[in-house]
């Protein structure tokens, strides 16, 4: 699954560590799922959402859309 979650990390000037720790994940987690190895559980989606104020539809675009 593609996503948007790099970019919105880089327009806040965030390291990964930084968006990791509001998060309350590792670092490795925030890397993974940046680099679309992994897909979050549900509830990580809707606190990277928050996060970001966006909706989690607008940071994950299903298949190769």
């Amino acid at each position: 699954m593609k996503n948007l979650i790099a970019e919105e990390r880089q327009k806040r000037d965030w390291s990964q560590a930084a968006l990791a720790e509001r998060l309350g994940v590792s670092r490795q987690t925030v890397i993974s799922i940046e680099r679309g190895r992994f897909d979050p559980s549900l509830p990580l989606a809707f606190r990277l959402a928050e996060v970001f104020g966006r909706r989690i539809e607008e940071l994950f675009v299903p298949g190769d859309q």
